[in-house]
């Protein structure tokens, strides 16, 4: 996917202004109308303006595509980075209904997902109460099965008095309920937008994502292990020590079992009234040859074991 950068279609930097933003995507916009213009390639580029502008007019969408990194060089091989918008809060303003569809994949990425999550709630506060807001936020998946209490820094745009983005940072003490799994919205009750004249401010809605972990991976409710063992324990069966997020348990494993075999823990995946499982993988480690009395194991094992991984390819 190729990276957008926005400033420079529409030849402003990226310290300007809301409305020199403005100014230039008029005289832009007048000078590549299909309608006006000759070049042959008007159209694309009256399009690919209408998108930069749709970004860099809004403050939040604005902010949003600033956190990719000012410095960023482009090419076709662009992938944001999955935590890309954590902790960025958010309205949802200006996301008009399949919206995002008339733009590139590149603007698909960055501002789909998010406008078809503020589109799950509340669009139209009644008069008086201030908008809900809404924000990604990641936790560790510890946090899930034993519930925990945490203070999460949530960041949003605002003009100054100047007509310059910026950004304003928020300290909220939260309390992740026990349970909770990945895309799982927390409502904070009165951690909106103010409302006006006096009137109650909106909603804040946190969407729970996962820390990436070094030794699971999570779908849905079920969490997934790949435990190293060794050739003897898998052929010979045995009990060992595998680690989950409660805490080690004592694991049997099988005798003759294989590479990639699924043991399931059930119920001791992510909790809930159904809770989830946890897969073990079984990835079989070989021993190095380390020493002379290795490599002579190894000898004899290959003397002693009649065993041809390769009988069912023929060769």
């Amino acid at each position: 996917m190729e990276y957008k950068d926005y400033y420079e279609i529409l030849g402003v930097d990226r310290k300007v202004t809301q409305d020199e933003i403005k100014k230039s995507y008029r005289k832009l916009a007048r000078k590549y109308h299909p309608d006006v213009s000759k070049a042959a390639d008007a159209e694309s580029r009256f399009k690919e303006l209408g998108e930069a502008y749709e970004v860099l007019k809004d403050p939040e969408k604005r902010a949003a595509y600033d956190q990719l990194g000012a410095d960023y060089q482009g090419g076709q091989d662009f992938r944001p980075p999955p935590d890309w918008d954590g902790g960025f809060e958010y309205s949802g303003r200006g996301f008009g209904q399949n919206q995002e569809a008339a733009f590139s994949d590149f603007f698909e990425s960055l501002f789909g997902q998010r406008g078809a999550g503020a589109a799950d709630f509340r669009s139209s506060p009644p008069q008086g109460q201030g908008e809900d807001h809404h924000a990604r936020v990641f936790i560790d998946l510890e946090d899930a099965y034993l519930g925990a209490e945490r203070t999460l820094t949530l960041s949003s745009p605002e003009l100054d008095s100047e007509g310059h983005v910026r950004m304003k940072e928020r300290m909220l003490k939260v309390r992740i309920p026990k349970g909770v799994k990945k895309g799982q919205h927390i409502r904070l009750a009165g951690q909106g937008n103010p409302g006006m004249g006096g009137g109650p401010a909106g909603d804040l809605y946190l969407q729970i994502e996962f820390n990436p972990h070094s030794i699971y991976r999570v779908e849905e409710r079920d969490v997934y292990l790949e435990l190293p063992v060794t050739p003897w324990e898998a052929a010979l069966g045995t009990a060992v020590k595998a680690p989950t997020p409660e805490g080690p348990v004592d694991l049997k494993i099988p005798a003759d079992s294989f590479q990639g075999r699924k043991l399931r823990l059930k119920g001791k995946g992510i909790p809930g009234k159904k809770p989830g499982n946890l897969y073990v993988l079984l990835r079989i480690e070989l021993p190095p040859v380390s020493s002379k009395r290795d490599k002579e194991i190894y000898q004899e094992m290959a003397k002693e074991m009649a065993f041809n991984p390769r009988i069912n390819l023929g060769v």
